[in-house]
């Protein structure tokens, strides 16, 4: 499975590469710092992939870590994404693959 996710975070990042949301430099620590689901309160979601999503399951993987179970994104994601006017539908099936991976 991890070969399969690690695909799914390179899909991401190409992806995200493709619309010119991927950001050279990060978020404030503060905003990093977030509590709140996807840090939604300090962040965009294209944001949260880049700086937390993509980077916390990688280092999950590379540490032999178990990946989290039941992972529901995509609901969220949707929201999200129609608020960045970013096009959506190819970052949805990533993250609804990434979901189903989950289960």
């Amino acid at each position: 499975m991890s070969k399969e996710v690690i695909i799914l975070l390179e899909a991401i990042e190409i992806e995200l590469r493709r619309q010119d949301a991927w950001l050279p430099m990060p978020p404030s620590v503060e905003a990093m710092a977030s509590t709140t689901p996807f840090c939604m309160d300090t962040m965009a979601f294209s944001q949260w992939l880049q700086w937390i999503f993509v980077p916390r399951v990688q280092a999950i993987i590379d540490s032999g870590g178990s990946l989290p179970k039941g992972s529901n994104i995509k609901p969220y994601a949707e929201e999200a994404l129609t608020i960045e006017r970013l096009e959506r539908e190819k970052l949805l099936l990533i993250i609804e693959q990434f979901d189903h991976l989950m289960r």
